[in-house]
This record gives C-alpha cells, structure tokens and sequence, in this order.
C-alpha cells in the first residue's frame, strides 16, 4: 500500500530461550510442592488452537466483553490519554487491538493521530506477519515489533513519544498474587512519569458462570490444560500418561480465582530426562497448571497504586462482567 512504512522487528530472545527456560520451570514447577507447570508451555500449535477455540465457546466470556468494551469505547480511551506510542503485550496477531488502533489513528483525536505501535510477543512468525498487514492498514505509523517475553523484556521495550502500554485479556490473571506485584512493579518501573498503562480484568461475579466458562461442556478448555503434559512430553522426553489425569478446575473463594489443576488417578513415577528429573505423583496429587484470578475495581486500582500507577478513568460492559482501567504512571 503507498505511504507503507516498512516494519521493524528487534529479536530479543536468543534461539535456546524455549528449551533452556522450559527445562528451568520444569524443575523448579515439578520439583517443588505443589506441583506447578507454568501456563505459557499450553501455547504451542495445539494449544493456541485449542485457545482460540476456547475464546468462541458460548460459556466464555472474556474476549467478547473486552471486545465490546473496546468497540463501545476505543474513542474515550484515545482521547483520554495523550500517548504517541501504542505497546501491546502478548500482542499475538493484535486482532482486538485494531479497534484500539483505529481510534488512535484518527485525525480526530484530540492529541494527534498515533505515530507508533510496538507489538511484543514470543511468537516470531507470528509477529513478523501481524507487523506487515498492520503496516500496510496503517501507513505513516511506524511498527517496531519487538519478539521477547514481557516478563523478562520490560526495561528493552523503544524509549521516546509518550506511551500507553496494553496489557489486555486479562493476562494479569494468570500470574499468582506475588507475581503480579512484581511484573506490575517492573511495568512501572520501565515507564516515565506521565505514561500510562491500559490493563484488561476480568471481574469477580457469579461462581456458577466463572467455573462453567473454565468447564465448558464441549471439553476444550480441559483438552487445552492436558497439552502441557504432551509439551513436556515432546520437548524433554518425558513419559507422562495424560490419561492418567482428571481435569479438576476449582474456585478458590479466598483468593477469588479459578484454579486448573490435573489429578493423579493413580501413583505414578514419571520420569523427565531432558530435566534430569523423576517425579513420584501419589493418587489426588495435583499439578497446577493454570490460575485466572478475577477482579473488584477497588482491588484493581489498590494493586496499581502499590506499583505506582493512578487509576484515570474505567469502563466495563453492560453485562459489568470485564473491566478496562486506564492508568497513569505517577
């Protein structure tokens, strides 16, 4: 398309990076008590597929309620904040961020069109092909594609313009109350004074709805947490039986969050040679796989407060079951 900016892609993330950090959390998750597997080893080619899946079911409801918020509200969001830069992390093909996008672009807004979109994701390919079809719907904004994991990548994220850095889908969820002080910490800690963070949570509501869109009737959703078995399975050489397990997805009424785990059906020793580790499961001995913690408004913008971050402005479905929290770093 004339006036197309090339896109530019920075590969942070050496080519061990997958094998050398799966064998670390293999050994650190599966040596310890309780047994942990961490969740972004779901998200190979069937996992995502799995994923993507999941996110139509009739019993999810996350990505639709982001999707509608954005929809309903992108040109608020644009207009209330003064970045000249867009960061998305875990961006993945960036498809509900187009609607953020659009408005950003608008000659409309009051602060000026956005003249930067930073991708960030793991997935190379992936990232290489989203940057060139945003290019081309976009041109004259520049795309600085950055392949790293944004746990470990924050302080390497391009410097200059004012940015807004999206952290949406509720991803924040999947990080255990310790971790997300410390990701939030490091977040705030990347940005200057002025610079804001727009972050998607899924809010605390009926028990019956939230485990039920974690156990869908279809079995997606627990064919998506026994791939991580297959992962290490195929990676590390390991002999799991996911057969084995039952899926056992629970609430935990204290911490406010879905807990996937998997269930031993029976004593086991697994052994995993590519981690130089032998693992003995006893029956009912769980591996935890994943966690999605749910949210109260109130507790969003007390977690932001604590990293550094003022709460400006929130937006939620009509159903009030996701939020969007646009924050500033104080």
């Amino acid at each position: 398309m004339s006036g197309a900016l090339e896109p530019r892609v920075t590969v942070l993330l050496d080519p061990d990076w997958a094998s050398g950090s799966l064998v670390d959390d293999v050994r650190r998750g599966l040596g310890g008590r309780p047994r942990r597997l961490p969740p972004k080893w779901l998200y190979d080619d069937v996992g995502a597929r799995l994923f993507d899946e999941i996110t139509r079911l009739p019993e999810y409801y996350p990505t639709e309620a982001e999707r509608a918020i954005l929809a309903a509200h992108a040109d608020e969001i644009a207009a209330a904040c003064d970045a000249a830069t867009l960061v998305e992390l875990g961006s993945g093909t960036s498809d509900k961020t187009r609607t953020l996008l659009d408005a950003f672009r608008s000659a409309e807004r009051p602060h000026g069109p956005l003249r930067r979109f930073v991708p960030v994701d793991v997935s190379d390919a992936t990232l290489r092909q989203a940057a060139v079809m945003l290019s081309e719907r976009y041109p004259g904004m520049a795309v600085e594609a950055v392949v790293g994991d944004f746990t470990l990548h924050l302080g390497h994220l391009p410097r200059g313009d004012r940015r807004l850095v999206a952290f949406l889908g509720s991803t924040i969820g999947n990080f255990y109350v310790e971790e997300r002080r410390a990701f939030l910490g490091a977040l705030a800690d990347s940005l200057d004074p002025g610079e804001w963070l727009l972050l998607g949570t899924d809010l605390v509501k009926d028990v019956d709805r939230l485990v039920a869109a974690y156990d869908d009737s279809a079995g997606v959703t627990e064919a998506f947490i026994r791939n991580c078995l297959t992962v290490v399975n195929r990676e590390l050489g390991a002999d799991f039986d996911p057969g084995a397990f039952s899926y056992a997805p629970l609430w935990d009424a204290r911490m406010e969050r879905i807990d996937m785990r998997l269930r031993a059906e029976e004593p086991s020793v697994v052994r995993v040679p590519g981690a130089d580790l032998v693992v003995e499961l006893a029956t009912g001995e769980e591996l935890c796989v994943e966690i999605s913690t749910k949210f109260r408004p109130e507790g969003i913008a007390a977690e932001l407060a604590d990293a550094g971050f003022g709460v400006t402005h929130t937006w939620t479905d009509p159903a009030g079951d996701f939020a969007l929290t646009l924050a500033r770093r104080t």
